[in-house]
């Protein structure tokens, strides 16, 4: 990565001048700065790639972030004593006890055991937990989020849905706190998968399709790829091969368009989509994908690695399903081959393989070999009935033992029936004890299953109600946008002040929904950021930002939504009617707000202004519809309203908020 980014560095710096431009440059003597500099990054280059040449002796030397940049960069490849290298780098991170150094260490590792070493779950799983803890600890969130789906995919592959689900969400809500729509589309496919593994295809398209959104804004083509690739399977579960097709389609051309370095999902992608060409009973269309899905494994690791030789069993399907059995025979016998090479060949899902070889051998009279896979096909089914068989020996074997020495039995009766009432007590608290402790058991693993699907629809439900409030907010904005164009054209001095009312009002509730679908509690309104708010976008309204101040004088209060509009309202009205009368001819002056909690079950509002005040014999100005909605609302909020001029205008409420509520 050094020698990449020290290589763009030259090039960009030379790439820009000229020998006629270089001339002045050496008149002022930068030449020698310049010659200083390059000999510096050869330098650098130079020891950047000589650590490929070292020991594992002679590793230790270099300094530990160095380290790691190299480990980052060659995890992929896996060069000779990587392993030990990146175990050394992490001893030396904890001997300087630095948390960023440990974590970034735990975190290669994480990913070399992932991409290389199979079934190496227990090896993968710690290193990524301590990751996280330790990103936690330095409070590195991004690195924490980006960890956490990294990790839930591995726990994903372990079955253990539970902790693959916490991980996401808690990346989902690093990625909304911090608005990191990128992170946002990957973790949404990471939870794509997680419904794909647990049998949901519908909820698992819902959330694909939430993540396509968002990675194709960003432009973030790797992570569309993945998702088209688990939405393939998705589809198929789901019952909609031509969906199914569509995507492994849109996987294939995002990871051509984009040139992205991805050949293992490429071939996913092939032979996905040649599956459900078999389901559709379009052979031939199946195995042209999947002779192109096992070409670019072969490619990239070559023919003889078990993993590459697993990839041969489409191309083999293909053929047996057309009935082409001298042709599939080879590709079957060769993906067998990988299967048994890596520890697999006794799953359940060989049994369909070793029939299919079998039935092939058969069709083509090779009887013999027909008979050993048959034979391999009923070990897989006796190998999953292998404890029920033992068990059943065991009894057998016991019962024989038994009639053996009926003879000394006899003699030991009088002995084992004095025993057997203590022994017969023993096994019947023992086995209520059992009984007891196994419904404790069902219970508590049915309860721990209802509490991780409630979670999971409350984190659900919670992201759908932000975006409602969020949505609520967008139309109100467009309602204010639309009044204001209205507005605009309307030359009558009331009815135009009438709209712009009408404006603030349409503000002052879109500002409710949008603190709603920010903040952290979705059912109260903190009122004093609000009153905040609202001041500004009125003092916006009016141009009165630099001849009247508005304060808020009161502290943290929050209020549900359902008198937080009430109120809000109100406020509105009495700023309006205070900029537009209270200070006339440009006049500066001072507004104050203020709310807070009189008694448990009261509220207090009061809003002042220091300006010419309301003279008692002048008709008021207006429509009167503000005046008459600040009426409405307070006696929805079984209010009482007192108006005082001294210095100014003077409103009090007091407000009982139990009943209102």
């Amino acid at each position: 990565m050094l020698k990449t980014i020290y290589t763009l560095i030259l090039v960009s710096f030379f790439s820009g001048f000229s020998l006629l431009q270089l001339e002045p440059i050496i008149k002022k003597s930068y030449f020698f700065h310049l010659l200083f500099f390059s000999l510096f990054l050869n330098a650098s280059l130079a020891q950047t790639d000589s650590i490929n040449t070292y020991s594992l002796h002679t590793f230790k030397e270099v300094p530990v972030n160095i380290s790691l940049e190299w480990l980052n960069d060659n995890y992929v490849e896996n060069p000779e004593n990587f392993h030990e290298k990146a175990l050394q780098t992490l001893d030396r991170a904890y001997r300087l006890e630095d948390e960023k150094l440990k974590a970034e260490a735990h975190l290669l590792l994480m990913r070399w055991h992932a991409f290389h070493v199979p079934f190496t779950i227990d090896s993968i799983l710690p290193h990524g937990e301590k990751a996280i803890a330790l990103f936690k600890k330095v409070n590195d969130m991004a690195k924490v989020a980006i960890t956490s789906v990294e990790l839930a995919y591995e726990y994903i592959e372990g079955n253990d849905t539970e902790r693959s689900e916490q991980l996401i969400f808690d990346a989902i809500e690093i990625y909304e706190a911090s608005g990191n729509e990128k992170g946002l589309g990957s973790a949404f496919s990471a939870l794509s998968s997680i419904f794909l593994s647990q049998k949901e295809p519908q909820l698992s398209i819902k959330y694909g399709l939430k993540a396509l959104e968002l990675t194709q804004k960003v432009e973030d083509h790797h992570t569309t790829a993945q998702t088209w690739l688990a939405l393939v399977l998705a589809y198929d579960d789901a019952g909609e091969p031509e969906k199914a097709i569509h995507a492994a389609d849109m996987c294939i051309e995002t990871i051509n368009r984009y040139n992205i370095d991805d050949d293992f999902n490429l071939a996913r992608a092939y032979g996905y989509r040649g599956d459900v060409w078999a389901e559709l009973e379009e052979y031939q269309k199946s195995l042209e994908d999947n002779v192109k899905s096992y070409g670019i494994v072969e490619a990239k690791i070559g023919a003889e690695r078990p993993a590459a030789k697993t990839y041969r069993r489409g191309i083999g399907k293909a053929y047996y399903m057309k009935g082409d059995y001298q042709e599939a025979l080879p590709h079957l016998e060769a993906s067998k081959d990988g299967y048994v090479a890596l520890g697999q060949g006794s799953q359940p899902k060989m049994q369909i393989l070793y029939n299919e070889i079998a039935d092939s051998y058969s069709k083509i009279g090779d009887f013999q070999k027909a008979y050993l896979n048959q034979q391999l096909a009923h070990e897989v089914y006796e190998t999953l009935m292998q404890n029920k068989v033992s068990n059943l020996e065991s009894e057998a074997l016991f019962k024989y033992e038994s009639g053996k020495k009926d003879e000394a039995l006899a003699s030991q009766a009088a002995l084992i029936d004095q025993k057997s009432k203590t022994q017969t007590l023993i096994i019947v608290i023992a086995s209520l004890l059992f009984i007891f402790l196994l419904s404790l058991l069902y219970f508590f693993l049915k309860s721990k299953k209802a509490t991780r699907i409630i979670r999971a629809k409350n984190a659900e439900n919670e992201l759908l109600l932000k975006e409602i409030h969020h949505r609520v907010k967008n139309n109100l904005e467009m309602v204010k946008s639309l009044i204001a164009l209205q507005s605009a054209q309307i030359e009558d001095p009331a009815t135009k002040d009438a709209m712009i009312a009408s404006q603030n009002r349409v503000q002052s509730m879109g500002i409710i929904h949008q603190k709603l679908y920010q903040g952290k509690n979705l059912g109260s309104i903190e009122m004093k950021d609000y009153f905040l708010n609202l001041s500004e976008g009125i003092l916006d309204t009016f141009n009165a930002e630099d001849r009247v101040k508005i304060e808020c004088a009161m502290d943290t209060l929050e209020l549900d939504v359902d008198t937080a509009v009430p109120i809000g309202l109100i406020v509105n009205e009495l700023l309006t009617n205070a900029l537009k009368y209270a200070f006339p001819q440009e006049q500066q002056g001072v507004i104050n707000i203020s709310l807070e909690r009189d008694t448990e079950q009261n509220l207090k509002l009061q809003v002042r202004d220091n300006g010419i005040g309301k003279a008692e014999d002048l008709e008021p100005k207006g429509t009167g519809f503000g005046s008459q909605l600040v009426r409405l609302l307070t006696r929805q909020l079984n209010g009482k309203m007192t108006e005082r001029n001294e210095d100014g205008t003077y409103i009090e409420f007091d407000f009982l908020i139990s009943k209102s509520a």
